[in-house]
């Protein structure tokens, strides 16, 4: 497996530090930036970041980790997806999730009362139709299509990866996704999420890539902060924060190391707070963790 170290910014993430950010991951050849939706946050909007990113650089990948696709039309994100694959080829990564992690958020990606479930199949089946299929004629539950197309399709089929660690959305990727990124997860946690996977995965026929199993991890310098623990908490009440956050990169290399032998190759590394400047965080990214990359 192709062990693969990417960032997200934190609070670095917002319009005032974003560009300078940017140059800085790819001037060190850090592989790849990711870009949370967090709505009533001061950070970027995820499509708007990875197409300023993308045209700012050459070789740094961007992927939206994680965007949420129930609420918003499948074939706009489509178009969307088309258009930055043509723009930056390779480079664009997309990751979609069930709802926001805030639920002051959820009423902005609407569904109909108890169907944000078979909402976010159906709108993944119509999603990859679009970016394979020249022009798509599709009537589902929920979405209604005719002689729809994007435009030039990438010139390689898109990975459209999925997120989630609750039974149904691991299954979830098994059936529909060409991978996997989690978070606040063991390393037993994470062996037993990708067997999950691949079991659905052969009950539908289909095989996911075993180099496309990664997850999330927030690394702190000082202590988890209280929002953090807090945030872990309410997902993960049973659950010990700092079995799930890493402690400073001696902590962040141990974890990474065990994730790997977990089945996991694939990974987004953020700071826990803003204390520290973006460019010792990335300085120290690059020190730290890039030589565990293969």
């Amino acid at each position: 497996m192709r062990v693969r170290i990417g960032v997200s910014l934190g609070a670095a993430g917002a319009p005032g530090e974003f560009e300078s950010a940017v140059g800085l991951l790819e001037s060190t050849g850090i592989d790849s930036l990711w870009l949370p939706e967090n709505v009533y946050g001061p950070t970027v909007e995820p499509f708007t970041g990875m197409t300023y990113a993308l045209a700012k650089t050459t070789r740094l990948k961007a992927g939206s980790g994680i965007s949420i696709l129930p609420g918003r039309h499948p074939v706009l994100v489509a178009k969307q997806l088309a258009s930055l694959a043509g723009l930056a080829p390779g480079r664009v990564l997309p990751v979609f999730g069930l709802q926001p992690a805030l639920a002051a958020e959820r009423a902005l990606f609407p569904v109909p009362p108890g169907k944000r479930g078979p909402v976010f199949d159906e709108a993944l089946r119509l999603l990859r139709l679009m970016l394979t299929t020249d022009e798509v004629t599709f009537h589902g539950n929920f979405f209604t299509v005719d002689g729809a197309s994007v435009g030039p399709l990438p010139a390689k089929p898109l990975d459209v990866w999925l997120a989630g660690s609750a039974p149904p959305a691991l299954r979830r990727v098994g059936r529909l996704g060409d991978g996997w990124l989690g978070s606040l997860l063991t390393p037993a946690e994470a062996r037993a999420a990708v067997a999950t996977i691949n079991a659905a995965a052969d009950e539908a026929g289909r095989a996911v890539d075993q180099d496309h199993f990664g997850t999330s991890l927030a690394v702190t310098f000082d202590g988890i902060p209280d929002a953090l623990a807090a945030a872990i908490k309410r997902r993960r009440p049973d659950a010990d924060p700092a079995s799930l956050v890493a402690d400073g990169w001696a902590g962040a290399r141990a974890m990474i190391s065990a994730l790997v032998e977990a089945g996991l190759s694939k990974f987004v590394v953020r700071p826990a707070t803003s204390a520290a400047p973006v460019e010792d965080f990335i300085a120290g990214f690059a020190r730290e963790l890039m030589p565990l990359q293969t």
